[in-house]
């Protein structure tokens, strides 16, 4: 082996092996960097609302000036539905179910409630609801009720309510722990459930309760009462599609224009995301290309030497090794330095980031690690192939 490399070493060119070393360097960090970068932000457009998808848009009728709501009726039909469902931009379609019946909470920590008011409940469709369907589940004869908060609630009561009660102010991880009684009466009949506060929601301006609570209790305290949608939730396609906003507008529709721009800024986002990294690919795949250039250029010199090494009886594989092991080892180091370069400009900007959004979470570096193995392994495989057939034809020729 030793005397093999020290007979195919001399035409290496070093210039070409370092113009391949930071190309591939910097293809790497940029598909890692792309990846690794919209994992992390991601949660600060979407870790407050993980419960619900993020493309999605409320939909309701204009109120008119006389509170007439858009010259008609304020609740949606069916044929208004379906013709949202119709729309190209559209993906799914689910209604709001709100509660009928009179509903009043006491929340309280201990023996006795610290305060009551009265509350209502909405619900919307479970394939809206992205947890866990153990979390968020109700049945009549046993469990809790799981509640989402609007967070300007919490804000209320830290900032208005709590300091004129002299009540102490909660944080969300606490007022998971409140116990809360719900209190229901309507059709000549009263009942009481617990519940429990699982999270809370900026983007959604409402008491949320799961779809089957909410029927279940429509059904035994207001049979009678008409339950027909007044909003609607639409998950659409494409957040940036000037369609959505044409569509709502000639109907003289509202949707809540914050909804629409984190939902334009989640899909701008993976994007930009994919053309970055996509990016990268092409600045791997123009290095790959050089560093076979250059191990062809290497060959051809040395295809004397490997002809007379092929004429005394070394193989095809052996006489390949040497360049094999070359280009698996820059891969190598490439592939190192590019996680060690992606683990600094991540600590760089995960410091802006965090001064921004103090709670924002982090998402794993795993699947960047692992995305990095895949390029090296595939572009090892394929240097280590063409190296092969390349020898090959050498010899093949020698015969």
């Amino acid at each position: 082996m030793n005397l093999v490399w020290k007979l195919l070493r001399q035409h290496i060119s070093i210039g070409q092996l370092v113009g391949f070393f930071f190309a591939n360097l910097l293809g790497m960090l940029i598909v890692l960097l792309s990846l690794q970068f919209y994992s992390d932000i991601k949660p600060a457009f979407s870790q407050e609302d993980s419960f619900i998808k993020n493309d999605y848009l409320v939909v309701s009728k204009s109120i008119s000036a006389l509170g007439g709501f858009g010259g008609a009726t304020q609740t949606f039909s069916e044929s208004e539905i379906s013709d949202i469902k119709a729309q190209s931009f559209c993906e799914e379609v689910g209604a709001f179910t709100a509660s009928q019946y009179h509903v009043y909470t006491a929340f309280g920590m201990g023996a006795s409630p610290a305060f009551g008011t009265d509350m209502f409940f909405e619900s919307v469709p479970q394939s809206f609801v992205d947890v866990k369907s153990d979390l968020w589940h109700f049945e009549p004869d046993k469990g809790i009720v799981p509640i989402v908060l609007p967070r300007s609630y919490l804000a209320i009561y830290n900032f208005g309510f709590a300091p004129s009660q002299s009540l102490p102010k909660i944080t969300e991880d606490v007022a998971g722990m409140v116990e809360i009684t719900i209190i229901m009466r309507g059709n000549g009949l009263e009942e009481r459930v617990k519940g429990r506060v699982v999270g809370f929601s900026n983007r959604l301006n409402t008491i949320l309760a799961p779809e089957e609570f909410v029927s279940w209790s429509n059904a035994r305290f207001a049979p009678n009462e008409d339950s027909s949608p007044t909003r609607l939730i639409v998950q659409v396609k494409n957040p940036a599609d000037e369609s959505i906003m044409k569509y709502f507008g000639d109907k003289g529709y509202d949707i809540a224009d914050d909804k629409l721009d984190a939902g334009k800024t989640m899909f701008f986002l993976r994007v930009v995301s994919i053309i970055v990294m996509c990016i990268g690919l092409l600045i791997s795949a123009l290095s790959f290309y050089i560093l076979m250039l250059s191990i062809y250029l290497l060959v051809q010199k040395n295809t004397q030497k490997l002809q007379n090494l092929l004429l005394i009886g070394y193989s095809p594989a052996r006489v390949g090794l040497p360049y094999q092991l070359l280009t698996i080892g820059m891969n190598a180091v490439v592939f190192v330095m590019a996680l060690l370069l992606l683990m600094i400009v991540r600590n760089y900007y995960l410091d802006m980031l965090w001064s921004v959004f103090p709670d924002m979470d982090t998402a794993d570096i795993l699947p960047a690690v692992l995305l990095g193995v895949a390029l090296f392994v595939v572009v090892s495989i394929l240097n280590i192939v063409a190296v092969h057939r390349k020898v090959i034809a050498i010899w093949e020729n020698r015969i």
